[in-house]
């Protein structure tokens, strides 16, 4: 039970008092709408001024447990209010968007590469767009200041951060050159330390104002970038990671414990990964051109199998994209189905966006093709999470034209404008997409109960599938496989080019590009109305009611309760209130209806109580009044006015406060308290008087709205999405109409959503996970002229028929999500609902996300991360399954989603260092002690002390003998850091390898013959197959299992495993087949290691280094141990 204020200063019991006909004879199953044997006590204990039964008990309990606890001091018991976030959100009016900048940021420039892609024009650019377009007069300027050296030294080292400091002001250009040439992809200028500085410092202040509550939201226009910069590198443009910086100063300074960083820079940002690797208080998701290591900055930890390491397991995404061309349709798959999931979930305190615009279209570095104004939509779901407080900051981009649009726009998004409408049509995600965003959804499924939608199969169906296809990668299955392919990058270099870095694109696609973007900026739609919202609401609207019943659930007091919350809020000041007075035509009404139900509705004026009551119970839960066909058709009439206003350019949105409701009643008949059909009336209005050709029907009410889907189950020109409780037919309006294989017929086939709740008590995350998975994907695939809400909210918490839990904040968020769609024209028609404070509060949150206030942001996975699985959660899961799955046939930006299945249990690890074990193995001679030189520069060439290795290139590792190794390493073996494996002696299945038929050579070379992959490659010992490991695709584990050959050889380091013994194996019978690849891979012999002689047949005993089975065992030379590496943090740190 909780407590709220009532006007007149008390406190009532929220969850009854609130409601009609709130006592036990209420059904709270929501079998039918109707409720006629509900009495008024509720009503009576109002008057009294008494609290409820059940309020008294809570209270009684409290004290109860206080005097157990031994407390002898009295103590007033809080009970909380489901409604307390609203009540909060009363005051909470728009606040200004910050905005910090430095004009002396555009003197950072290269001075010997005039043509250098990090230029100041980018900056300059950016400000000059947002100036025309107005937008840097509207936002709060903030006053940029230098970071100091104790915020650099948070996450840098005193070397790095004096290193850049010796550079201020010196003007040497060789000199600096020359400085420059050590680091990838660097140019130090004069004024970089002090730019640099600034840089930082900017970005912090905003995110100190953030926190402080001074700005809603905020943009750092700045250079130079920062999400490369590592602990004592500079790298990739960047000197001191700013947003990384910004972050640490929030977690030490503020104390917050949940920040999400979001890089959708089309490189990498490695340095900020790796500063975070290990912590899990901070989410690092990025979304990067990787194309399997070979686009820069070649690390495999880019790669989707980095997902943090320690404590922060799961925290960290990489979204690797391995082709170009990607487009807005591949970048909102990556957001709907993954981003805004988990960062629900997630609940973060701070959202923080390295915003990097190289992979919009016209960039030469990234060669992506995500339009300027796809950037808003990206940014506008997150702009209610963290209670408002976002951050971009500005990273890269090189193409001026659409970096320069992009961040304007993301800009004009943070102050609340709608986002524009996507001119062209939305590209469905890629199959390459597809790929990367799976793995990276199947290896954070153990870690996030939000990603538990896609279906699973167990590894023997792919291994059966393989046998079945006899070695072909069943690519046709919907088995989904994990796949790591490694190409990498150039070999490492001792000095990085500083000229002609820039690698321009064709002058054909160029031109091409420009124009592209010449006719997006001249088409996108950026005017807006002057009036953010309309209000509909006539008080004539109260006369229907049911005389009979005077507790009925459908009062008059639902709408005058809302309209007396909105005074309250003071809203009504803020909204044009359309005219009072306003009916439908009888025509008007026939575009939904037939002739002859308006006519027997019109009848009933005048009509005798007692007849129409007999009237009434001929239909389904309709009750009737000699005013309803007036109150009907103001209802219908009040709608048609919000749709006039906001198609003529009048008003951006609308809110209709309307009754009688409209979703259930039929073509031909009322039902469920619905008379007239007020949106479906409006959608039929809008395609025939404004010429629209997709109207967006959601209908969020509890109910199945039957009424507007039969009224639309054959018109393509309306998509019509239901989200309801269901439970398996039997919930009002019951029958199999609601269920989600109904799609839709003829014409209109593909364009009925239907998404059935087959379990009570579904609440925020649950409706969230539907509109982000489903709802928002089909939506922007359909692209909408106009969203028409039905918005019935007794699917509240509290609501005496529907049984659900959402909270007003919960369909604020919502508001806010679909307000993105159709430039912003979207109308909220109240439906249902029948608790008026659940009502009042959902209905005010929802105008209020209109008008640009914030809203709390709702709770969403602070209870699901403590506690295991709701059943609710649990049945969710299941209908989206099935929703996705039978969509999927529809929809093509739901098709990977819902055809795939995911490996149950990926065999792919979590190490991010394995090129560092790679290369290190590889120098490593381990059968003398001789040492071989690293190519690429003198033996005593190496960095200085307190760098990385550099991020662009392979590391470099100094050769030793296998005892130095070790006794080096001595620290990390006894951590567990790293450690030896020691290989079997012997096994049983040796006896299947015939040394004397070996192969002479053994080509290491050979591509994996299920998938073509040339990573991590092994060969079967009994028949040569080819085919990749279990870090790759298992094409070998399923080639063992299915032709019962243990033995393989590895193509990269010449190790041998035993499948059947799940071990490595070293013997003498091996060597044959060992030498074969070791000639082919190093055009020399594999030197001999074993104690036993050497024998000319290669024919040896099974036993331990080739003894008889029943000799001792000989320990074995130097070639029986091996090293492997299991690091627990980046080697940044």
């Amino acid at each position: 039970m909780v407590k709220s204020k009532s006007t007149a200063g008390g406190t009532t019991a929220a969850t009854a008092a609130g409601m009609f006909g709130g006592s036990g004879n209420s059904s709270s199953s929501g079998n039918s709408s109707s409720s006629g044997n509900s009495s008024t006590n509720v009503g009576d204990q109002r008057k009294a001024g008494k609290p409820s039964t059940a309020l008294l008990e809570a209270k009684r309990r409290a004290r109860n447990m206080l005097k157990n606890q031994g407390n002898a001091t009295a103590m007033q018991e809080t009970v909380t209010d489901i409604f307390q976030n609203a009540m909060n959100a009363k005051g909470l009016v728009q606040r200004p968007t910050a905005l910090i900048y430095d004009e002396t940021m555009s003197q950072h420039c290269c001075l010997w590469d005039k043509e250098h892609y990090e230029c100041p024009e980018r900056f300059t650019r950016v400000l000059e767009r947002c100036r025309e377009l107005n937008l840097v007069e509207r936002c709060n300027q903030l006053p940029s200041r230098a970071a100091t050296k104790e915020e650099i030294l948070r996450l840098h080292t005193e070397e790095h951060f004096e290193r850049l400091k010796q550079t201020a002001g010196i003007r040497d250009d060789e000199r600096m050159e020359e400085l420059s040439s050590r680091y990838d992809s660097i140019y130090i200028h004069p004024s970089t330390f002090e730019l640099s500085l600034l840089a930082t410092g900017s970005t912090i202040e905003l995110v100190d104002q953030l926190i402080a509550g001074k700005a809603q939201n905020g943009m750092a226009i700045i250079r130079p970038p920062g999400h490369h910069a590592m602990k004592a590198e500079f790298n990739g443009y960047c000197f001191f990671n700013n947003v990384a910086l910004a972050a640490q100063h929030a977690l030490d300074v503020h104390k917050l414990q949940r920040i999400l960083i979001i890089d959708y820079d089309v490189h990498h940002g490695q340095g900020t990964q790796r500063f975070f690797y290990n912590d899990p208080r901070v989410v690092y998701f990025s979304i990067h051109r990787f194309e399997y290591g070979s686009f820069w900055p070649h690390l495999k930890e880019s790669d989707y199998h980095a997902i943090g390491s320690g404590p922060g397991t799961g925290y960290n995404f990489n979204v690797p994209l391995n082709s170009i061309g990607m487009t807005n349709g591949d970048y909102l798959a990556i957001f709907q189905q993954l981003l805004l999931p988990v960062a629900l979930e997630y609940q973060p305190e701070l959202i923080i966006v390295s915003a990097g615009y190289d992979a919009a279209l016209g960039c030469p570095e990234g060669e992506m093709e995500v339009t300027p104004a796809c950037y808003p939509h990206l940014l506008n779901p997150l702009l209610r999470l963290a209670d408002s407080r976002v951050a971009v900051v500005l990273e890269g981009g090189y193409c001026l034209d659409s970096l320069a649009e992009g961040a304007a726009l993301t800009l004009r998004s943070l102050l609340g404008d709608p986002c524009p409408p996507l001119v062209e049509p939305l590209a469905l995600p890629r199959p390459e997409l597809a790929k990367a965003l799976l793995s990276c959804i199947c290896l954070h499924r153990p870690h996030w109960r939000c990603l538990q939608l896609q279906r699973t199969y167990e590894v023997t169906e792919m291994a059966d599938l393989y046998r079945d296809c006899e070695g072909d990668s069943g690519s046709g299955s919907d088995l989904h496989q994990i796949m790591r392919i490694w190409i990498g990058g150039p070999p490492p270099v001792d000095r990085y080019p500083t000229r002609d870095t820039a690698i321009p694109l064709p002058a054909e696609k160029k031109v091409r590009n420009l124009a592209r973007l010449q006719v997006l900026r001249t088409e996108t739609k950026l005017s807006i109305p002057p009036i953010r919202v309309c209000y509909a609401y006539d008080p004539q609207m109260l006369e229907h009611s049911n005389l009979h019943d005077p507790g009925h659930p459908e009062q008059p007091s639902r709408i005058r309760h809302i309209h007396k919350m909105h005074e309250e809020y003071a809203l009504l000041a803020r909204m044009k209130q359309l005219p009072a007075g306003r009916t439908a035509t009888t025509d008007e009404v026939c575009l939904a209806h037939t002739r002859s139900h308006v006519n027997s509705v019109r009848r009933l004026l005048g009509r005798d109580p007692e007849e129409l009551q007999q009237l009434g119970a001929s239909y389904n839960s309709v009750y009737l009044h000699p005013r309803t066909f007036d109150c009907a058709t103001l209802a219908a009439g009040s709608v048609l006015q919000a749709v006039e206003s906001v198609l003529r350019g009048e008003s951006r949105s609308g809110i209709c406060n309307v009754r009688p409701p409209g979703h259930h009643a039929e073509p031909d008949q009322p039902h469920g308290f619905c008379i007239f059909n007020n949106v479906a009336i409006a959608a039929q209005y809008a395609i025939r008087d404004f010429g629209l050709e997709r109207v967006l029907i959601v209908d969020w009410d509890v109910h199945h709205g039957n009424g507007t889907q039969h009224i639309f189950e054959s018109n393509p020109k309306v998509l019509y999405i239901s989200v309801h409780r269901y439970e398996h037919g039997t919930f009002f309006p019951k029958g199999p109409d609601g269920n989600y294989d109904v799609v839709g017929k003829g014409a209109g086939r593909g364009f009925n959503v239907n998404i059935p709740w087959n379990k009570k008590g579904m609440g925020d995350l649950e409706y969230a996970l539907a509109f982000q998975q489903l709802i928002m994907p089909i939506a922007y695939e359909f692209n909408p002229q106009l969203v028409l809400v039905s918005a019935g909210f007794d699917a509240a918490i509290g609501d005496p028929l529907g049984g659900c839990k959402v909270t007003p904040e919960g369909y604020g968020l919502l508001t806010h999500w679909l307000s993105a769609l159709a430039g912003g024209r979207i109308i909220i028609c109240l439906e249902g609902g029948y608790n008026v404070n659940s009502i009042s509060y959902a209905m005010t949150m929802c105008t209020k996300t209109l008008l640009g206030d914030p809203v709390p942001t709702p709770q969403l996975g602070a209870q699901a991360l403590q506690k295991p699985a709701t059943v609710a959660f649990q049945s969710c899961v299941e209908t989206l399954r099935a929703c996705l799955q039978l969509q999927a046939r529809h929809w093509k930006s739901l098709e990977f989603v819902g055809c795939q299945r995911l490996p149950l249990e990926p065999l792919v690890g979590e190490n991010n260092n394995e090129d560092f074990l790679t290369a290190s193995l590889r120098q490593l001679n381990i059968s003398s002690d001789s040492v071989r030189r690293t190519t690429g520069g003198a033996e005593g060439d190496r960095t200085d002390c307190g760098e990385e290795r550099p991020s662009g290139s392979k590391p470099k590792v100094k050769v030793k003998t296998l005892t130095e190794y070790m006794a080096e390493h001595k620290e990390a073996l006894e951590q567990n850091e790293m450690f030896a494996v020691y290989p079997l002696k012997t096994c049983p299945h040796l006896s299947q390898l015939l040394p004397e038929e070996a192969p002479l050579t053994i080509n290491t070379n050979a591509a994996c013959s299920g998938c073509n992959s040339l990573a991590e490659n092994w060969v079967c010992l009994s028949c040569r197959t080819v085919a990749c490991g279990r870090y790759v695709n298992e094409h070998m584990q399923m080639h063992s299992l299915g032709s019962d050959h243990p033995l393989a050889l590895s193509l990269s380091d010449l190790s041998v495993w035993c499948y059947a013994c799940s071990a490595y194996l070293d013997h003498p019978r091996l060597y044959a087949f060992l030498n074969a690849a070791h000639v082919d891979k190093f055009q020399e012999p594999m030197a001999w290691t074993y104690a036993c002689q050497r024998r000319a047949d290669g024919c040896y005993g099974l036993g331990p280094d080739g003894q008889d089975q029943d000799d001792d065992c000989i320990p074995g030379g130097a070639g029986s141990i091996c090293i492997q590496l299991e690091r627990n943090n980046n080697d940044s740190n």
